[in-house]
């Protein structure tokens, strides 16, 4: 943030703040705390007790000192600097998570460089967790396919619609596969599994196709799966993020059609048939 006079955190804001970064589990450890706190010039004011607490105490004895939340703003830009997660991507961006929850009440949000910035202060919880990660909250709130999110949660924490893409693609690959039992990619693996050919009966069958309707709806499902594969999966694999732009309502958009694939795969079943060597 630049040089400010920050006005002091909300003693509640600050000790879930304290919460998050001292965590028992998944905190920082004692020394870490000592450290950081050496780094301010605040005193740990008792560095026997337990570490949130430890950790808030020292803070607020340190904004009262000062009448203003900048030494806090510092402490937490460096506990959450992104030098210290090298190799830790995934635990960097948990974390950021769940301290963006909290910080967006107190009007601050941080940035994957580990900085604070103003935000409009959030007023429900709600709020607060779709600015934390708002990807995942809005899928979530679609009820996306838990395939889908599971494929892609570290770039769901990240808000990165580029990667999120990509993984979800992958993910309805996975399934394909998991299904056909086949080892195939892409185009290839959607002919082999779900091919029709001369003899009508693919290895894959998503109804009965026992009527013109029927087969209809089949041969269109392997379209739309070759149209996700070769429109995004195939881009995204070999396009640099730089030149290939996406927004944020067209990665929702995207993943909600991955969603809607992984329902018609998982109700798909397996033929008695082998699969066709000659495709429609």
């Amino acid at each position: 943030m630049p040089t400010m006079t920050i006005p002091s955190f909300d003693t509640t804001h600050l000790e879930e703040i304290c919460n998050v970064l001292a965590d028992t589990d998944t905190g920082l450890t004692g020394s870490e705390i000592g450290k950081l706190l050496r780094r301010i010039s605040a005193t740990d004011v008792q560095p026997s007790i337990t570490k949130r607490v430890r950790l808030f105490e020292a803070l607020l004895a340190k904004q009262q000192c000062d009448g203003c939340g900048n030494n806090v703003a510092a402490f937490i830009q460096q506990a959450m600097n992104p030098v210290r997660y090298a190799g830790s991507s995934e635990y960097f961006e948990r974390k950021r998570a769940e301290l963006n929850t909290v910080l967006a009440f107190a009007g601050y949000v941080l940035g994957e460089d580990g900085k604070l910035s103003q935000k409009t202060p959030a007023k429900t919880l709600t709020e607060a967790e779709q600015r934390a990660h708002r990807l995942r909250s809005e899928l979530s709130r679609r009820g996306v396919h838990a395939d889908v999110l599971r494929f892609c949660q570290a770039e769901l924490l990240q808000d990165n619609f580029f990667h999120a893409v990509f993984e979800a693609t992958k993910s309805v690959a996975d399934k394909l596969r998991q299904k056909s039992g086949l080892t195939a990619d892409g185009s290839e693996l959607v002919d082999q599994s779900l091919g029709l050919g001369k003899t009508g009966h693919p290895l894959l069958a998503l109804n009965t196709l026992q009527t013109e309707t029927e087969r209809s709806e089949h041969k269109g499902f392997t379209n739309l799966l070759k149209g996700i594969f070769g429109a995004f999966r195939n881009v995204t694999a070999h396009a640099p993020k730089i030149t290939w732009p996406i927004k944020e309502q067209d990665a929702m958009d995207l993943m909600s059609l991955a969603s809607l694939l992984h329902r018609r795969l998982d109700a798909a079943v397996r033929t008695t048939h082998p699969p066709a060597t000659t495709l429609a």
